[in-house]
């Protein structure tokens, strides 16, 4: 059978269901079966992208730990006692994400106190933690203890009191809670914590360099759970970790750049064909309404083939030049002639006929497609193939 869509059609992606995938899963077979069965139909081709999302590779390797290890790897890696005082820098406000990390955390130190440093007017994905009027008003080392706010600042969309969580989450694992609203990184030292883990995704070398500063006993998340002791590990640590089930955590996928390698050169050996493979996590995407960035992992993209690698989607601004064009007389046959030239058309990176296409790494935007395709819920389809926008050149 043919390439199914007609010449009209564009760039498109379409999410590929694959049925219920456990820990353990031979994960290459199935997709080694599903991309003869994609190919025999038509729907994938050569240079088209096979993007995977990072969570099925995750369970197929079994990459779980639960918070009492947890609790005992970050005891070992900051020689905390347990009625020690434990610092968590800039945490991300998430049920998802952040609840089972926090308490774990809590669990190292069963009897002594965990002290919870929150950023204003939200967190680095921007879920809220104050309003913006009173955090306008606040310098950057001003401090407001949670007991002293005036009024909290639920999640805008589920209503979540993230402080009156994480300090339910402390307390129940037999710990004191101290939670705190701070831009200035550095006062966490004033607690004198035995330890700090600094919890946020983005910009944790920054705020690393700035607490290991006065806390020289600091780690980021990334250090946990990324030696090969543990019963679960990634290059990642906790970085990319969710809440599974029973008290345990996901954690991102191992070498998703080898997984990816590997079946690239699988389908190629078994199919005469050679497609793209991409693992994916969250798309790079700010929800304009809410103001939430949806990227709470690392990356977007945790490993790609290297043809995906350091390209970036160029090109030209079409409507730039269709307006030019039709401004100057030229007929609608002569723009889609001119339009077609174009594209070949090699064009200095501040040209005017490219403004408004900055130029973007191209794992990133695939990722983020696959993303949007596939989504975080029922939708069923943890396999996305791309059409029309990778190809090689």
């Amino acid at each position: 059978m043919g390439f199914f869509p007609p010449d009209y059609i564009g760039p498109c992606a379409m999410g590929i269901r694959m049925g219920v995938i456990t820990p353990g899963a031979d994960l290459h077979e199935l997709l080694a079966d599903q991309a003869r069965r994609l190919l025999e139909d038509g729907v994938m081709e050569e240079g088209d992208v096979l993007a995977v999302t990072e969570s099925v590779l995750a369970r197929a390797q079994s990459n779980y730990v639960s918070t009492d290890e947890l609790g005992e790897e970050i005891r070992g890696l900051l020689s905390l006692p347990r009625d020690g005082t434990v610092a968590v820098v800039f945490p991300l406000l998430s049920r998802n994400r952040f609840s089972l990390i926090l308490e774990g955390i809590a669990k190292a130190v069963p009897e002594g106190r965990v002290v919870v440093q929150l950023s204003h007017p939200c967190d680095e994905v921007g879920n809220p933690v104050l309003g913006r009027e009173e955090s306008r008003l606040l310098r950057k080392e001003d401090i407001i203890a949670a007991d002293e706010m005036k009024g909290r600042c639920p999640h805008p969309i589920t209503g979540v009191d993230y402080i009156k969580l994480y300090e339910d989450i402390i307390t129940d694992a037999g710990a004191s809670p101290r939670i705190f609203i701070c831009n200035d990184p550095h006062r966490i030292a004033e607690h004198g914590p035995d330890g700090a883990i600094i919890a946020d995704v983005h910009c944790r070398d920054q705020t690393l360099d700035a607490v290991s500063s006065l806390v020289r006993n600091s780690i980021t998340l990334q250090d946990v759970c990324s030696g090969e002791d543990g019963p679960a590990s990634t290059e990642w640590g906790l970085l990319g970790s969710n809440v599974s089930s029973k008290g345990r955590l996901k954690l991102a996928p191992r070498d998703a750049r080898g997984f990816a390698i590997e079946l690239q050169e699988r389908i190629e050996r078994e199919n005469g064909i050679s497609v793209e493979v991409l693992v994916y996590g969250d798309g790079a995407y700010k929800d304009p309404e809410s103001g939430i960035y949806e990227l709470a992992d690392p990356v977007s993209a945790f490993g790609c083939t290297p043809g995906l690698e350091g390209r970036r989607r160029e090109g030209f601004k079409m409507k730039y030049l269709i307006d030019t064009l039709h401004l100057d007389g030229k007929s609608c046959e002569q723009i889609e002639m001119i339009l077609q030239s174009e594209k070949g058309r090699n064009r200095a990176i501040d040209s005017m006929d490219g403004e408004g296409t900055t130029p973007r790494p191209t794992k990133d935007l695939l990722a983020s497609l696959a993303d949007l395709i596939s989504g975080s819920a029922d939708a069923g389809t943890p396999v996305v193939v791309i059409k029309g926008i990778h190809s090689r050149k």
